[in-house]
């Protein structure tokens, strides 16, 4: 298994329409895991987020300490890993939507949601320590 590997590195992996888990933590200090759409822009992870209050918006809140892991489930199996502080804007949420509506679900779905959705938040989460790794050399 290859390690300390760049995002560059990943061979698209932060391009593909994949799950990602961000992990934040509760007021007792108990880890919450969410499945969510995401983009790698700018060097940072940005998650969009239909509702500014509560969940996992309150945790950041309270907490920006947060994990973002992002995984392939074929071989040869990828992944990456940023762990960092993240802040919570209104700013440029229908861009974000937009980005990954499209390629999550295409260009009608994009327009649909863009269109559609109240106004909610984003989550960026600036890297503190990257951590990404391949099985490119198990093949």
């Amino acid at each position: 298994m290859r390690t300390d590997l760049r995002p560059e590195e990943l061979g698209g992996l932060l391009e593909q329409p994949l799950i990602a888990i961000l992990a934040t933590r509760r007021k007792d200090d108990t880890v919450m895991l969410s499945p969510v759409w995401f983009e790698w822009r700018d060097g940072g992870i940005n998650i969009w987020v239909p509702t500014p209050e509560g969940g996992k918006v309150g945790h950041v809140r309270r907490d920006p300490r947060v994990t973002v892991v992002v995984a392939n489930s074929e071989w040869p199996y990828k992944g990456f890993e940023i762990r960092g502080e993240a802040t919570v804007s209104g700013e440029d949420f229908y861009e974000v939507l937009g980005r990954t509506a499209l390629r999550y679900d295409g260009p009608e779905a994009a327009e649909r949601m863009v269109s559609s959705y109240a106004p909610g938040v984003v989550i960026r989460v600036e890297p503190g320590v990257i951590r990404a790794w391949d099985y490119e050399d198990e093949a």
